[in-house]
């Protein structure tokens, strides 16, 4: 007979906001305490800001956040949709492989903070290197 004993899960969470550029390897992040139309209209007007003499194209998947009626588009932003469970489209996906492979992966962490820390960590370095971008995004949409 097996002992029971008890215990308690408990699970905490963050986001991590992300947009790719294939092209030329830019990449822009943040990480949020939720993921909701107000965390996406505050990463979109990051974003527009860093760049406010482009104008941005930004490709999406349908998640409800990208498309609630109380997100916040910037005036140089214009928002695309992927078809729905297309996650192969999306190059982005090729960034969060990256980082849980490279950075949180056969790990064991003492505290939220401390997967923070390795994401963030893992985040600033890829945001320094646009060809390591460009290579592992560019084949998701050639």
């Amino acid at each position: 007979m097996r002992p029971s004993a008890a215990r308690q899960i408990v699970r905490e969470y963050v986001y991590v906001f992300g947009a790719v550029s294939p092209y030329d390897g830019r990449h822009d992040s943040l990480v949020l305490p939720w993921a909701n139309s107000e965390a996406m209209s505050l990463f979109l007007e990051e974003v527009s800001r860093r760049y406010p003499d482009e104008y941005l194209l930004m490709f999406m998947d349908q998640a409800g956040w990208h498309k609630g009626k109380k997100l916040r588009i910037p005036a140089n932003m214009e928002l695309a949709f992927l078809p729905p469970y297309s996650p192969e489209l999306n190059p982005q996906e090729q960034i969060w492989d990256e980082l849980r492979e490279k950075y949180c992966g056969n790990k064991f962490f003492k505290s939220l903070e401390c997967v923070v820390d390795a994401v963030v960590q893992g985040l600033q370095h890829l945001e320094t290197s646009p060809f390591t971008l460009m290579r592992l995004t560019q084949r998701s949409w050639h």
